[in-house]
């Protein structure tokens, strides 16, 4: 049975979302292969497109341009970022890198990130994108803006790229804020994966509280040398403002609110920021190709929900989402859709969820939240007795 589009009582909202976009960001073509190998092993009849490719935004272009949220929506075109901005969080050797293989035509820049043809140009607008998101927020245009990106970037660190990622659009982002006047910035990472180049980007700054719950993955090679442990606080300044939630496999959608209320509301309360930001990757949902964590819309629908209400009480409703990762093309549409009618606090779901029920056993990731509340409360000066 086709899912049916629910009643919508309500007016759009005054203050809805607005979204930054621009087309020049499908041109970065990732290619076919085994998953996101780009290798042809010679036997195979049919090889499939890399998890991050263009179709993927597509459908959360077309999602929130026709969908029941779309009266809530205002767009706004993207730009490219200049050298001069990339330099406030990359390395002008790193950067001088990615200059010179996109004039070469293009490499294999680390495992599954491939640098081709039109790659260079998508990963300009991207980050330039976020940033005209964010100083949206900065000069009082809009309150809630949505940065709709790719190729994504919170694994590229300051001096590397990593899992898909050239630029760190989040990291560029929460720069200017800082640069801009901002005291504190908050960043909420619920990709699947550990925001670890924004992490380590801000890992020694006070000023940058970074949250990341992921599955618990641990360290996947030269590019990806942090493990996203409880125990990567942060150093210097910043001990205590690098706060990882690694969470068991299937953790699920009740799993993620007990986490979200027992963890990352205390810690956000307690920090104070005068600027939030939400990473989003819908790669932590059920069926995701890149993720175990089983979150369903409701998940997302809660965390949007969460995440409005701590902006409006610490941010006066300041708020920039970033697109990450989210690979299963129909799905993470979806979850899309659904973290920001979270966002946007509408009383009803506007969507059904076209995978029904999902099982989901919340007693393991229980026990693991509260285990690192322990270890929050023992070890980060800020949140003890939190």
């Amino acid at each position: 049975m086709a899912a049916q589009f629910l009643s919508l009582s309500s007016s759009p909202t005054s203050d809805g979302i607005h979204v930054f976009w621009h087309e020049g960001m499908l041109k970065h073509d990732t290619g076919i292969g085994v998953f996101d190998s780009g290798i042809d092993p010679g036997f195979l009849e049919v090889l499939e497109k890399h998890p991050e490719n263009p179709d993927r935004v597509r459908n959360m272009l077309s999602i929130l341009k026709k969908g029941p949220l779309s009266p809530h929506i205002s767009w706004h075109s993207g730009r490219p970022a200049l050298i001069s901005e990339l330099l406030t969080f990359h390395t002008s050797g790193y950067i001088n890198e990615l200059v010179e293989a996109d004039r070469n035509g293009g490499k294999m820049i680390c495992a599954g990130t491939f640098l081709n043809s039109g790659s260079w140009e998508a990963a300009l607008l991207a980050a330039g994108t976020t940033l005209s998101a964010m100083k949206h927020i900065l000069d009082g245009h809009g309150k809630i803006a949505y940065a709709l990106v790719r190729p994504p970037g919170h694994h590229a660190q300051p001096t590397q790229a990593d899992g898909y990622c050239f630029l760190n659009n989040t990291g560029l982002a929460v720069q200017l804020a800082l640069d801009s006047g901002c005291k504190k910035v908050a960043v909420i990472d619920i990709d699947v994966h550990y925001g670890n180049g924004t992490a380590e980007g801000f890992y020694q700054s006070d000023k940058v509280l970074a949250i990341s719950l992921h599955m618990n993955h641990g360290s996947w090679g030269p590019s990806h040398p942090q493990s996203g442990s409880v125990d990567e606080l942060g150093v210097g300044d910043g001990f205590g403002y690098n706060l990882n939630i690694p969470l068991p496999n299937g953790t699920g959608d009740r799993g993620y609110e007990i986490a979200m209320t027992e963890l990352v509301v205390p810690a956000v309360q307690k920090f104070q920021p005068d600027m939030m930001v939400l990473v989003v990757g819908q790669d932590s949902s059920a069926f995701d190709p890149n993720g175990r964590q089983c979150l369903t819309m409701e998940g997302y629908r809660e965390i949007g929900r969460k995440i409005r209400s701590l902006s409006d009480t610490h941010t006066g409703g300041r708020l920039l989402i970033v697109q990450e990762g989210g690979y299963h093309v129909t799905y993470s549409a979806y979850c899309l859709h659904a973290t920001l009618e979270g966002v946007l606090n509408l009383p009803l779901p506007l969507l059904p969820d076209p995978i029904a029920y999902y099982p989901e056993d919340e007693a393991f990731a229980t026990e693991v939240i509260g285990s690192i509340k322990r270890y929050h409360r023992d070890i980060v000066p800020f949140l003890k007795g939190a």
